[in-house]
């Protein structure tokens, strides 16, 4: 590893906040000069996420995979803190500065002038989201998530109006009683082992006592509500899709990626610190994640085909997305892991893309045309009798590349072929029904059929949901307006939608991947070992690193 490549695991941190604490000190009205230079920035954490891809991808020996350690201070675990990038945390940065990079690029053509320093929010918020990726110890977790958080308050209120302040309240009270949680659930923890590196955890569950087992057991599953609130498991999800349809487009396309925040540390924490490893602790909370995350899979699809809104419907897709994450990490066999990491992917990119296209979609509209809509299907038209001497009427250009990636959403969404959220969704649902490859129980676990039952519905309730609203929106809109949308609010979708085709392309690459960071997930000792061997590097003579 050369000089600068060790310095890179702390890039994605240091670049946004750097560049956030420039765009403060610029005046709001030089909104050109802080357009570039965010932009710049968040092009320039993309390359570093993909350059650390490239780096803990390198494989050294049969089956050996990299893990990127950095100590802050030079001092090594777990006495000083360390950040970690592994395939999961690596993945999980590129993911996100794909989605900033279009969020961001969609905002310029107008959300970012809605209000004051959004984006020195914008960047605060990404420098939360990768430092919560990439740290390695508890503590920093909660202080990576807490200025997430507080960027993501500003954000969600930017534009204002009563909608936006309403669900920013409940967004904000719910979101401080889960730090709450956090907090105890690390004292709790820390009570009892006197250690929050995750990888000195891992290493020291097994030797806990019995009579200490059940406090640090209580200890993190305070510590999982208070994650389970963020990725919106039921019943503590009910803020999540007024939040989300409220916010600013930009701002809920890149909110798509906190969600799965929370169930990227459920699945960091339950396989590292409770996987086989643990002894009396192995399995811990798994059944309340599968069915619970069942549970959300279900109020996610029934909320999805009662939206009459597009914004709701987009805010219970990821009730569904994150319940089918949720189920799949309560399932604890690797190939599952590694489709629901597939379906991570393909499914925020997708939300977010939604996120993007409808308000490019319903700027045509009329705030009361789909409740129109739904009184003209209950009731029918007045004048349904009448001729129309028309025999067909054109579709503007506009609208026809609107309803092109709205249908491309909708078959992502509903996991049709042949695009990844059918390569996803049957990646999974094969895992569970051949489980004699995964080397463990040769039965079919009687809770994979509701499992698969419920992917399949949820899936045809999207495709409901979308067919219904697309032939209100393309096909019998009340208005018939034609949207404005300029081509720098039309890319970003596009680009988003292109990413999700090049996962259906090259879906056998990408799953070689994600089944080999499944299997470190699952068998986490090579984490633990890189974290604690992890040496200070000493000084040359002259001074020189």
């Amino acid at each position: 590893m050369s000089f600068w490549s060790e310095h890179l695991v702390i890039a994605p941190i240091l670049i946004p906040l750097v560049v956030g604490a420039i765009l403060v000190l610029l005046d709001e009205k030089r909104r050109v000069a802080k357009s570039m230079i965010s932009v710049l920035s968040t092009l320039a954490l993309l390359v570093v996420a993909v350059q650390i891809m490239r780096y803990v991808s390198a494989v050294h020996a049969p089956g050996a995979s990299v893990t990127a350690v950095y100590m802050l201070g030079n001092w090594p675990a777990p006495f000083g803190i360390v950040l970690v990038a592994d395939r999961l945390s690596a993945m999980m940065l590129v993911l996100t500065a794909l989605l900033a990079l279009a969020s961001l690029i969609f905002s310029l053509a107008r959300w970012h002038k809605a209000g004051p320093h959004f984006h020195t929010l914008f960047q605060l918020l990404l420098m939360g989201l990768n430092g919560a990726f990439l740290t390695g110890d508890l503590f920093n977790l909660f202080v990576f998530f807490e200025v997430m958080l507080a960027a993501s308050y500003g954000l969600l209120l930017h534009g204002s109006g009563p909608a936006r302040v309403k669900a920013g309240l409940h967004y904000i009270a719910v979101n401080l009683a889960a730090a709450l949680l956090f907090l105890i659930g690390v004292s709790l923890i820390y009570g009892i082992t006197g250690t929050l590196n995750m990888a000195d955890l891992a290493a020291r569950i097994p030797e806990l006592p019995h009579e200490n087992r059940i406090l640090l057991e209580a200890g993190c599953a305070v510590l999982g509500v208070a994650f389970l609130v963020k990725a919106g498991m039921w019943p503590l999800n009910f803020w999540l899709p007024p939040a989300y349809t409220a916010a600013a487009a930009p701002v809920a396309a890149i909110f798509a990626v906190m969600s799965k925040l929370g169930v990227y540390v459920i699945m960091r924490l339950s396989l590292l610190l409770f996987g086989d490893q643990a002894q009396e602790s192995a399995g811990f909370g798994f059944d309340v994640l599968l069915y619970g995350g069942m549970i959300t899979m279900a109020f996610g699809a029934v909320g999805v085909v009662a939206s009459q809104a597009l914004g709701r419907l987009a805010g219970y897709s990821v009730l569904v997305s994150s319940g089918t994450m949720l189920a799949a990490v309560g399932w604890g066999s690797t190939g599952v892991t590694a489709g629901a990491l597939f379906y991570m992917v393909s499914s925020t990119l997708t939300i977010a893309a939604f996120f993007l296209l409808i308000e490019l979609v319903e700027r045509g509209q009329d705030a009361g045309a789909n409740v129109l809509a739904v009184t003209m299907e209950a009731y029918g038209d007045a004048d349904e009798e009448e001729e129309d001497d028309e025999v067909g009427v054109a579709m503007p250009g506009t609208l026809a590349a609107l309803g092109i990636c709205f249908g491309m959403c909708g078959i992502l969404l509903a996991g049709l072929p042949p695009l990844s959220g059918f390569i996803a969704k049957f990646a999974m649902m094969s895992s569970m029904f051949n489980p004699a490859g995964l080397g463990s129980d040769l039965a079919i676990r009687p809770s994979a059929w509701w499992l698969v039952a419920l992917i399949i519905l949820s899936g045809l309730s999207a495709l409901i949901a979308m067919t219904r609203a697309g032939i209100r929106t393309f096909w019998a809109s009340i208005e018939g307006t034609v949207p404005r949308v300029l081509v720098m609010e039309m890319a970003p979708v596009i680009l988003l939608l292109f990413l999700t085709v090049m996962l259906t392309l090259e879906g056998g690459s990408v799953m070689a991947y994600l089944e080999e960071t499944a299997r470190n997930l699952h068998v986490p000792q090579s984490y633990m070992n890189d974290v604690m061997s992890a040496q200070p590097i000493k000084p040359q003579e002259g001074g020189q690193p």
